[in-house]
């Protein structure tokens, strides 16, 4: 036998070799959402939007007053009774607040989530398969944005409302037509990501594969743009409500249901501006400009979620790199090469 045969066996007897003091079993990987940062405007954001959902749907099960719920005459003033004094019709301002505000996240969750299904499925088709399709999608796109859209909502919230269908002229009919009107600008921003997609190499290879374009789209090309997907919601989301509470504020809201817009649209038809009456209109304009606020700031930090260029680093690592930093500024001083630092 051969001193490179025997010291093979005597390896193999032996096992590997393990330096002492380092663990046998290996590391467990970390989850992915342990690597997503979660910055300051993020909780901000979402401490918001979790109040006004509070206030919206789990507020009525505690308040002892009604929205519908004749509780004292044309705006009285605040008291202990009615925190914040009841409005035109006699109603408890707070509890119409509460069930506007319950009635507006519902719309521009309806609405929101229509505009992106659409977009997503029009800016996806178009992108990836090209051609003709995407000439014709693509064209039907921007003529319905040459259109302005308050100018098709006010028409169709027109039209419904002269239906005699209750489901057309309620909060559900109102969400169809915002989310109709809104998925142009999702449709182009979402083909420009498909195009992209469809030329890496990952698609050539499910393609040599034998995979579908269906199957394609759905496992290999939806993934990629599942976040940009989930910012175009949020945007469309307060776009949805800041639209529902502009045609409330024009007569053309939600028929037989409260909502933030209608709120403001009685308080300015009875005068409550001029008779300084601020508890009618000053809550739910505050209340509407938490949400658009909140929405629009979850939306910036969910680029920095999704975006590792962006993600802002914790302060241990960010003193960690200062430090690093200012050694490195040192040894340049001092004209000495800068070891690599880790």
């Amino acid at each position: 036998m051969t001193n490179i045969q025997s010291a093979a066996a005597t390896a193999e007897a032996e096992g590997p070799l393990i330096p002492e003091g380092l663990p046998t079993e290996p590391r467990k990987a970390k989850p992915a959402w342990r690597s997503l940062n979660f910055g300051p405007r993020m909780w901000i954001s979402l401490g918001i939007i979790g109040f006004v959902a509070a206030l919206a749907f789990i507020g009525p099960l505690f308040y002892p007053y009604g929205a519908e719920e004749k509780v004292g005459s044309l705006y009285d003033s605040p008291s202990a009774e009615h925190f914040l004094g009841t409005e035109n019709f006699g109603y408890d301002v707070l509890a119409v607040l509460m069930a506007s505000a319950r009635n507006s996240i519902i719309i521009g969750l309806l609405a929101g989530t229509i505009a992106v299904l659409i977009g997503v499925a029009i800016g996806v088709l178009a992108g990836y398969v090209g051609g003709w399709v995407e000439e014709l999608l693509m064209g039907f796109t921007n003529i319905v944005l040459s259109i302005p859209p308050i100018v098709i909502l006010i028409l169709i919230s027109i039209s419904l409302q002269s239906t005699g269908i209750a489901f057309l002229k309620g909060v559900v009919g109102l969400a169809l037509v915002i989310g109709i009107v809104s998925w142009p600008w999702t449709a182009r921003a979402v083909r420009a990501q498909a195009s992209s997609v469809a030329t890496r190499e990952h698609i050539d290879v499910a393609k040599l594969s034998g995979a579908r374009t269906p199957s394609i789209l759905v496992r290999d090309v939806l993934p990629y743009l599942a976040s940009y997907a989930v910012m175009a919601w949020v945007l469309q989301l307060a776009s949805a409500i800041l639209l529902e509470s502009t045609l409330s504020m024009l007569g053309l809201g939600p028929s037989g249901a409260n909502s933030l817009g209608k709120q403001l649209f009685w308080a300015l038809a009875f005068q409550a501006v001029a008779t300084g009456a601020w508890w009618a209109f000053l809550p739910p304009t505050i209340v509407l400009t938490m949400i658009s606020f909140g929405l629009l700031y979850l939306q910036s930090s969910l680029d920095e979620v999704f975006n590792p260029r962006l993600r802002r680093g914790k302060k241990k690592n960010l003193a960690k790199a200062a430090a690093r930093r200012a050694e490195a500024a040192r040894k340049l001083a001092e004209n000495k090469p800068v070891e690599a630092i880790v």
